[in-house]
């Protein structure tokens, strides 16, 4: 990558910060959201694509686990972790099934159902999507650019502008802001606990 080429990608990261600083009541709603959901012992579920499915991972992980604070564990299931089910649905079904057979399985009323998508396309999440509401989650999706299929059966989405990279980039940021304001939420509704910084 040449200098210029670097200098505007980061401009371009620079765009979406500020396209996230405005997204800010949305993010507090989604932190918000889970925690009161999850706390009232309702699950999350996540999904994505490749790098999508990275970031859907890392948002379960710091809900069963941490963020920045010492808190009970929160149910949350990224769907393209369990290898087995993920590869006998797609033989057996498909890949455009792999989720929306897992989201069947799981998902109950009054669930979150999580998506992450950076074109907003994929099938297998749009079928994943339509399934959740079915079922009676709630879905939530990140995708890049809208409007896009998945933003419209998403019952709220944060769309972020830029290529696919940067959109990723952003979704990571945003798992992060989400992870915040749950803890926040989660804080202000139980006895306050012990900050501490995790190990990296």
């Amino acid at each position: 990558m040449t200098f210029a080429r670097f200098t505007d990608r980061l401009a371009e990261v620079e765009r979406v910060v500020g396209v996230l600083r405005a997204e800010t009541p949305r993010v507090t709603r989604w932190g918000e959201l889970l925690a009161e959901r999850l706390g009232a012992g309702c699950r999350l579920l996540a999904a994505g694509n490749g790098g999508s499915a990275a970031e859907a991972q890392h948002l379960t992980a710091e809900l069963v686990g941490r963020f920045e604070e010492d808190r009970p564990a929160f149910s949350a299931i990224a769907l393209h972790a369990d290898t087995s089910s993920l590869t006998a649905i797609g033989n057996d079904y498909g890949y455009a099934d792999v989720f929306a057979r897992q989201v069947q399985a799981h998902a109950r009323p009054g669930d979150v159902l999580v998506l992450l998508s950076t074109s907003g396309r994929s099938e297998n999440l749009l079928r994943a999507a339509d399934t959740g509401r079915d079922q009676g989650a709630t879905v939530l999706a990140m995708t890049g650019p809208a409007p896009n299929p998945l933003s419209e059966r998403a019952d709220d989405v944060l769309a972020v502008p830029g290529c696919t990279a940067t959109v990723q980039e952003a979704h990571l940021m945003s798992v992060h802001l989400v992870c915040a304001a749950f803890e926040a939420a989660v804080r202000a509704t139980t006895v306050p606990a012990t900050t501490t910084r995790r190990a990296s």
